[in-house]
């Protein structure tokens, strides 16, 4: 059976973390070796992973530089086939989709798997916010302001050994340059899902304030200039706009 790599990058999330590790050992699938990189929590996030650190493959707790440092740890960490990531603030849509993901990824013999992501608030996981209903890949198509949700993106830990892990020149978009680079420079194989795998709490890094919108703007600008890909100011506003349908929400 494949093993399946889950590592969740946390900082001080005392009050949402048991959700997320129940999440991941709740999975039906056996196979999951379960990372845990905690960047020096003082809340009371130790506490809840030492009650379930039997159950956990893995955690380190130390003072880091930021969630792209701590992501690239667990993957250094990893010795599973396949990588996903499930933020503390995140939870997965049901309990077979680490199952499910491993079928497909079997079936269509691919290198990554994604597919949709639901934004619910951060304190009602019931109230949808967005809904980010992905789409097949086919080239080019980034161009066009398309990305998947990285959240739901489960990648097999060869193309990270091949094309490289999160680049932390980046503090806010380097899930987007490493996506970019992984789909849109290095053509790699991929399978889209329709249907939601992760839902994901309201209040990430990028979308705080005014601030981190213009610099996660620039720095999505700067992710095709260090590929060395063909890409500009009117694609970042057509990935911009392409945001808006999420609002609109089908019950």
């Amino acid at each position: 059976m494949i093993k399946v790599s889950i590592i969740t990058a946390v900082l001080n999330e005392v009050g949402l973390i048991e959700q997320c590790i129940n999440s991941v050992l709740d999975q039906s699938y056996e196979n999951i070796e379960y990372i845990i990189v905690d960047g020096g929590s003082a809340d009371g996030t130790i506490e809840v992973i030492k009650k379930y650190e039997n159950k956990i493959s893995n955690w380190i707790s130390k003072h880091d530089n930021g969630l792209y440092f701590a992501m690239n740890e667990g993957i250094q960490m990893a010795s599973g086939n396949i990588v996903g990531f499930l933020h503390a603030d995140d939870f997965y849509a049901n309990n077979k989709i680490i199952e499910t993901v491993i079928f497909q990824m079997i079936k269509y013999n691919v290198d990554a798997c994604y597919g949709d992501l639901l934004y619910v608030d951060r304190y009602d996981a019931e109230k949808i916010i967005r809904y980010w209903k992905s789409s097949t890949y086919v080239d080019g198509l980034f161009k066009s302001g398309w990305m998947p949700p990285h959240p739901t993106l489960f990648i097999k830990r060869d193309i990270y050994n091949r094309y490289g892990f999160f680049n932390t020149d980046f503090r806010i978009a380097a899930d987007y340059e490493l996506m970019l680079r992984f789909f849109e420079k290095s053509k790699i194989s991929s399978h889209y899902i329709p249907e939601v795998l992760i839902k994901m709490r309201v209040g990430g890094v990028s979308n705080r304030n005014i601030g981190n919108i213009f610099r996660k703007t620039s720095e999505d600008y700067k992710a095709w200039k260090v590929n060395n890909l063909c890409g500009g100011g009117y694609t970042i506003l057509r990935k911009n706009i392409s945001k808006i349908p999420q609002f609109f929400v089908r019950k």
